[in-house]
């Protein structure tokens, strides 16, 4: 406990000694204020019960970021690789879920449509057009009411912009990268109406393979929307996407040959995995306000997938979900209710298989002088089904539930502090409920499965002045049944008890008016506590693919009147492999790091060029899945030039 005191009082000592420094620029830039909707209840984000971190548009744009996957893992606290090389399909670590199975564990919507899928592959995030995004708001220790299934380590909540204008952008850049967005909008006091769309493709950064390829990938995505006010207290949304992917992923390497040459193709290895994607949505939603403070809301998803490999694997995916609610907003009083259902199916050569949530909830929080208090409750029931072509059908249910307390307490015009304690859940996805015999082709319950339940307390602070903005919370999960995947018996299971706890922290610091820091931090611990499945041999052990240590250091300068210089640095530690739940492999995950540089300068009002450069210093970067199986990731230097007009 003194150690982990120790890092907290170390860590708030050296963002409250740069505050003399951001105090006196204060007659410099403000920073910009912050509003959180998480709860869907509009609030500063150091007037909320939870711990939260926003990205808005600025920030994605001086970031120099070419996706949104490269983003999220080396411009915010949260920690994303390829997942077996793919990276439109992103591993990812929160809170210390781990890298293995921590994107279950993470509810990412886009506009309130869930991106989470029903089987075991990671959320498609490479389908999103980063050019499209307003703001990126993640929530961490908290959600459950909310969102409900899989809510443990938080939510990440991705909100769209109106488009105005039109605007058009070329860029190219090393390993054959090149791409244009377009974009066009029109805006009116009762109707507005936007489309865009984009297509990028990369040659690859790896060698050859026998047929000639390398790992290349193209993308090309568009999207409309479209909004209208027929009367002054209904709003009317429609929004339609599609994104089509093409994807060549390399295979492992040993540590020699990582070490000889981390872009080679391994002898023998067959050629690259070669993924199509095929993703389309669309959604329609209302919402009437009632007048004093009361509003109904209503909205409609419906998106199908496809997923196929050049070795004839195909999958088909459909999801369905829809969600009525009921808002209050008084003047100290806020509140919102409603049910949500989301309806996923996956069809295969010879099953088709669902997974279906039905959801109550209820949150709403209660504001004092200085003292904001709030609460929240779920109920949820999930279906499973699984319809073979010939054979017996299977089904099951579960009831599940979820709540949430939470106080800020505003000490000063500057100071706050905020407490949290959330139960939340994870229900299996339909490959670890359903287990299949391959010898006999069998498909069965899995016996050896239940619902993962976690309680999560996190305590943190704001202080906030026009120069700097600190934020600091930790965080203590105790789990029961936490989800994983035995590397012995090649069984999907339950450890029977585990914990996790740490630190995170954010300090941004106006230091002069051209000058801006950024800092963030993350310290986290994940333990198995008790696992009988393992015959005691993971007791006490450290959860793989958890980096204790995360930070993401970034320096922006303005530069004369039209120039901005964004530079980042991105570490993580070493861990230990991403399958090594006995913590006794001889090879480690090696600590990843990666320098970034962005530069972008207005010409006019309407042209703006800009360049960028990643892994500066051409750190080889890789995902280790035990000894001698290495995934190259990030292993060379890459820029990319480009321009971008307004009409």
């Amino acid at each position: 406990m003194t150690i982990r005191l120790s890092a907290l009082a170390s860590a708030c000592a050296l963002a409250f000694s740069g505050q003399a420094f951001a105090d006196a620029a204060q007659d410099a830039h403000e920073l910009a204020q912050v509003t959180v909707s998480a709860t869907r209840i509009d609030v500063s984000d150091t007037a909320a019960t939870y711990a939260s971190e926003v990205h808005g548009r600025e920030e994605i744009e001086r970031s120099g970021a070419t996706t949104l996957v490269d983003y999220l893992s080396r411009h915010t606290s949260l920690q994303m690789l390829p997942s077996y090389g793919n990276r439109f399909t992103p591993s990812l670590n929160m809170r210390g879920y781990g890298f293995t199975d921590g994107y279950q564990n993470v509810v990412i919507s886009v506009d309130g449509r869930r991106m989470n899928n029903i089987d075991m592959v990671p959320q498609l995030l490479g389908s999103i057009m980063l050019a499209d995004i307003e703001r990126i708001e993640i929530t961490r220790g908290s959600g459950a009411v909310m969102f409900g299934d899989g809510a443990t380590a938080g939510t990440i909540q991705i909100h769209t912009r109106a488009r105005t204008g039109v605007n058009a952008e070329l860029y190219g850049g090393s390993h054959g990268t090149r791409g244009g967005v377009f974009s066009a909008g029109l805006a009116q006091e009762r109707f507005s109406l936007s489309a865009s769309g984009e297509r990028s493709q990369s040659d690859g950064f790896s060698d050859k393979d026998p047929s000639g390829h390398r790992d290349e990938s193209r993308i090309d995505t568009w999207r409309v929307a479209l909004s209208g006010k027929p009367v002054d207290a209904l709003e009317l949304k429609l929004d339609a996407g599609r994104s089509r992917i093409d994807t060549r992923y390399p295979g492992w390497l040993t540590l020699a040959q990582f070490k000889d040459d981390p872009a080679q193709h391994r002898p023998g290895s067959g050629n690259y995995t070669h993924q199509k994607f095929d993703a389309e949505y669309w959604s329609v939603g209302g919402e009437y306000d009632f007048g004093a403070g009361w509003k109904l809301s209503a909205n409609h998803h419906d998106e199908s997938k496809n997923s196929e490999f050049s070795s004839g694997w195909s999958s088909d995916y459909r999801s369905l979900s829809d969600e009525v609610a009921v808002q209050y907003r008084g003047g100290a009083l806020s509140a919102v209710a409603g049910v949500q259902h989301f309806d996923g199916l996956r069809k295969g050569a010879d099953n088709k298989t669902s997974k279906r949530n039905t959801g109550w909830f209820a949150q709403g929080q209660y504001a004092f002088d200085r003292l904001t208090l709030s609460a929240g409750v779920r109920t949820e029931r999930v279906e499973y089904e699984y319809r073979p072509t010939a054979g017996v059908r299977l089904k099951d249910d579960d009831r599940l539930s979820s709540w949430d307390v939470g106080f800020n307490y505003r000490v000063d015009a500057a100071l706050s502090l905020f407490g949290n304690y959330n139960a939340s859940f994870q229900a299996p996805d339909i490959d670890r409920f359903f287990s299949t015999d391959w010898m006999t082709g069998v498909t069965h319950f899995n016996g050896f499965i239940e619902p993962m339940r976690v309680r999560t307390v996190t305590l943190g602070l704001n202080h906030v002045t026009p120069a700097n903005r600190l934020k600091v919370a930790v965080f203590h999960a105790d789990l029961k049944n936490e989800i994983f995947y035995e590397p012995f018996s090649f069984q999907n299971t339950n450890i029977d008890r585990s914990h996790k706890y740490g630190l995170e922290l954010q300090d941004t610091w106006q230091i002069t008016p051209i000058l801006t820091g950024l800092f963030n931090y993350t310290w986290t611990r994940a333990i198995i506590d008790r696992d009988d499945a393992g015959g005691g041999a993971f007791d006490g052990k450290e959860l793989p693919g958890v980096p204790r240590h995360g930070v993401v250091l970034g320096l922006n300068v303005k530069v004369g009147d039209h120039g901005n210089l964004h530079l980042t640095h991105t570490w993580r530690s070493k861990a230990w492999a991403t399958g090594d739940f006995d913590n006794n492999n001889l090879q480690k995950q090696r600590a990843y790091q990666s320098t970034d540089l962005a530069y972008r300068h207005r010409i006019t009002k309407d042209v703006e060029l800009y360049g960028t450069v990643s892994n500066l210093f051409e750190r080889e970067n890789g995902v280790w899945t035990r000894d001698d199986r290495i995934y190259p990731v990030d292993f060379e230097r890459t820029w990319k030039l480009g321009a971008r007009v307004s009409f």
